[in-house]
């Protein structure tokens, strides 16, 4: 067979480009056939070229005679010499010319690919077949020419996210749950349509109301919405900012499969090569069974993540020291434990892929120790603590995008830990979580930690403790704190303080919700007082105070609006819960070095 040109290999500003500058240009949905055609018809030669026409079963070469620009077709004739190449059975002369024939010598320029010439006559003959057959396999969708949004450019609305869509995934930067669910849809929403297609065409264009034709227009509706629905997700998924910023995600690999049937509980041992002196150790230090007259089951893998993927509740995992490379996301979503056998530098476990996070926790007790963990280009953080308590000890996080994520109703536990190298925040704490962190260092990241808004009534505070942690070296500040513009009709904390009005405001007779407002302030007064009799206020831990004095005084910021809404209801008793519900944080010992605008800050929206 001769060479064909090779276009598989372009960017996405040069398919960009194509379809916006000469092919679609601003066209609707509607017409993208009719410009389609009067692209071709200025680039592509009419006749003289050889191609190899390819479908799943074939390859035979062809000569091209005509082409018929409106219908995207090409009018061929078998080469001579015949050069046929089947893949399933043969293919003899006589079959194909039949099969010819029976397609009046008409083949979709699709299925079409240039044969190579070095003269040049064809080069853009080549492309525009390429980039046609691409637009009509990635962009295209059978249902565009109904869409209602058929007044709106075309280009604009489906050609660009879609096409940045499909680079995306080519370069791994969409997580694989959200890539075959996306592939899933599209499937769905075809079988939807062709059901659709062929119940509209059934039903008779005459103004008869018969019974049955009333309930196929039933049927038609619901297969419509059901169309639409299908579609909404498509577009969400195609838009990138709504693609991340409303994280569309799909957890289905986190269902917790709870004990063993079994019963047992099983030590999965992790190691590239086993060498009897490590088998020794292991025995020794980690496999010997006690109480003595208990046996142990052991497993032995060479992936970590097989090994993880093995698991049942209580089940532990003990990595030897290796280099380990993964393809897919830590699911782990019953309480086991991942220990390493060593120091961390000398177990580690790198991530291959973009699109897919790399730890995601959802057990009700999970424990991650010494390991050190390796994110390139990626996409999502490196672990996300989605429910349950996730301890990490003794582990070095060398991030990409986000660090650590500990979701509402989440708890984290991070003790003498290592975190570096994110693009965004190197710890997020989102409102109602527990985050503590003891002994570690987070540096040369956007921000430190990332403390999200939780002045909104529907939030519950998060619980914070932060004793003898390093954070220095980051882009932003060590701590930042989001949150929303206060309301004109919130008094800022800090000015009523200042403005000695805090006791004034209840010279008319204090309710019990009053009473429990005066505690808290007293409460953190002593509480601030403490910090500063045993916090050195030096320049490195001088932030510690600053973050504990910002958070106490949007949480009684908080305590404020829910006291002027049980007023506007006319509910002069506070809730009891209202203590519990505070934000009793430990801020100590910490130090800020070297961050670029500072120890805190906050963020308003």
């Amino acid at each position: 067979f001769p060479d064909t040109f090779q276009t598989n290999h372009f960017l996405f500003y040069e398919r960009f480009k194509a379809y916006q500058d000469y092919m679609l240009a601003d066209c609707k949905a509607s017409e993208v056939k009719e410009f389609t055609a009067e692209y071709l018809e200025k680039i592509l030669e009419p006749s003289g070229w050889q191609a190899i026409w390819r479908t799943n079963v074939f390859e035979v070469l062809v000569e091209v005679e005509d082409v018929e620009y409106l219908t995207l077709k090409a009018v061929v004739q078998l080469s001579k010499p015949f050069l046929c190449e089947p893949r399933i059975s043969n293919f003899t002369l006589e079959c194909m010319r039949e099969l010819l024939e029976a397609k009046e010598h008409r083949l979709p320029l699709q299925e079409l690919w240039v044969v190579f010439d070095d003269s040049g006559e064809f080069d853009q003959t080549a492309l525009a077949v390429e980039h046609v057959r691409f637009f009509y396999q990635h962009i295209w969708r059978s249902w565009d020419e109904d869409d209602d949004d058929d007044d709106f450019d075309y280009f604009v609305r489906c050609v660009e996210p879609r096409l940045r869509l499909y680079y995306d995934i080519l370069e791994d930067r969409v997580p694989s749950a959200l890539v075959a669910d996306y592939y899933d849809l599209l499937a769905q929403c075809e079988d939807l349509y062709k059901k659709f297609l062929d119940l509209r065409n059934s039903i008779p264009n005459s103004d008869s109301d018969s019974e049955a034709e009333n309930v196929s227009m039933v049927e038609g509706l619901k297969l419509y919405d059901k169309i639409e629905h299908v579609k909404q997700k498509l577009k969400l998924i195609e838009n990138t900012l709504l693609r991340y910023v409303f994280g569309y995600q799909k957890h289905t690999g986190l269902q917790a499969k709870g004990a063993r049937p079994s019963g047992a509980k099983i030590t999965h041992v992790v190691s590239n090569t086993m060498m009897s002196s490590l088998l020794h150790s292991l025995l020794r230090d980690k496999l010997y069974p006690e109480p003595y007259n208990e046996e142990l089951q052991i497993q032995f893998h060479s992936d970590p993540l097989m090994a993880v993927n093995a698991c049942y509740e209580g089940d532990t995992v003990i990595i030897c020291p290796g280099h380990y490379v993964v393809d897919g996301t830590f699911c782990i979503a019953d309480s086991v434990e991942l220990e390493g056998y060593g120091l961390p530098d000398d177990i580690v476990i790198e991530k291959r892929g973009k699109g897919d996070s790399f730890v995601d926790c959802t057990g009700a007790s999970v424990r991650i120790s010494s390991l050190k963990l390796v994110q390139h280009d990626a996409v999502e953080g490196i672990l996300s603590v989605q429910q349950g308590k996730t301890t990490l000890e003794n582990c070095v996080l060398q991030c990409e995008t986000t660090g650590v994520t500990v979701r509402t109703s989440a708890e984290l536990f991070m003790k003498n830990s290592d975190l570096y190298g994110a693009k965004g925040a190197g710890v997020e704490i989102y409102p109602g979580s527990t985050c503590t962190l003891i002994g570690s260092g987070i540096h040369h990241c956007k921000e430190g930690i990332l403390i999200k808004d939780f002045l909104d009534e529907y939030y519950d505070n998060p619980t914070i403790t932060m004793v003898n942690n390093v954070i220095h070296n980051n882009e932003g500040y060590g701590v930042v704190l989001v949150k929303p513009t206060v309301s004109p009709d919130v008094k800022p904390v800090a000015a009523e303080i200042s403005a000695g009005t805090f006791f004034s405001s209840f010279e008319g007779g204090m309710t019990c919700s009053d009473h429990i407002c005066l505690k808290i302030f007293i409460f953190y007064i002593l509480y601030f007082c403490i910090l500063i009799v045993y916090s050195d206020v030096s320049e490195l831990t001088e932030g510690n105070y600053a973050i504990a004095n910002e958070l106490a005084a949007t949480s009684i910021k908080k305590s404020q609006m829910q006291k002027k809404r049980l007023s506007d209801l006319g509910i002069t008793e506070a809730d009891d819960n209202l203590m519990s519900q505070e934000m009793f944080v430990s801020i100590v010992g910490n130090q800020f070095k070297r961050n670029g605008k500072g120890s805190f800050g906050t963020f308003l929206f």
